[in-house]
């Protein structure tokens, strides 16, 4: 993201406790429901520090997000570091992986994987941004492994379906859990299944891209 003051001095103990109290805050409560007072009050700090450091609370939220983005993909690489020459099926592994643990996962590196899911489901003033730094080069990783999945001369709106589905499935179990717990009472999910969704989601999809693979060819 380049649109965070990079000349910015080091950050001071004040300005690290409100980034921190922020980050939770703000994955915890989403960006409207979030106030300044309660990130203050948890950091510790004046409200007139965040004049001070971040000019309001669209300066701290941009700088959160600048922040967090770099601790997540730091701790979760969208490939897990995976060589080009792995096969599709290992890469599409890696990327859900990666996704469900920016997500799901506990503490300061999922905070990021946690705002932009809210930003999914809640966009913000923010979310143009994220889509043009973030989302869309995310996103265009994993149409590329789709695309490898399915066939390089496949439609680009059918490798975008299902990159979407892709998608939609991690979200599902990030944001559902109102439902699920009702459908199946006791039913939750969280870091420790994270494998298991994410072998259940690889195995799902890449079933759906084979057999989508071979409807292709059966029609020409």
């Amino acid at each position: 993201m380049k649109y965070i003051m990079k000349n910015s001095p080091a950050i001071s103990k004040t300005r690290a406790a409100i980034m921190e109290a922020a980050g939770k805050i703000f994955a915890e409560e989403g960006y409207s429901k979030a106030t300044v007072r309660d990130i203050c009050r948890q950091a510790g700090a004046n409200i007139a520090a965040i004049n001070y450091h971040f000019r309001d609370k669209k300066g701290l939220y941009l700088a959160v997000l600048n922040h967090y983005q770099e601790i997540s993909f730091q701790s979760y690489p969208p490939d897990f570091g995976m060589k080009e020459t792995k096969k599709p099926e290992e890469k599409l592994h890696a990327f859900i992986k990666s996704f469900l643990l920016r997500a799901m996962d506990e503490g300061r590196p999922a905070w990021f994987g946690r705002l932009l899911a809210r930003e999914f489901t809640e966009p913000t003033w923010a979310f143009d941004i994220l889509v043009e730094e973030t989302i869309r080069p995310y996103f265009q990783l994993l149409t590329g492994i789709v695309s490898e999945l399915l066939d390089k001369r496949a439609k680009k709106r059918k490798v975008r379906l299902c990159s979407m589905s892709i998608i939609g499935q991690c979200l599902y179990f990030r944001h559902s859990h109102p439902v699920i717990s009702r459908l199946y009472p006791g039913e939750s999910f969280g870091r420790k299944h994270i494998d298991e969704l994410t072998k259940h989601i690889t195995f799902f999809s890449l079933h759906g891209l084979i057999k989508e693979k071979k409807s292709s060819k059966a029609k020409k």
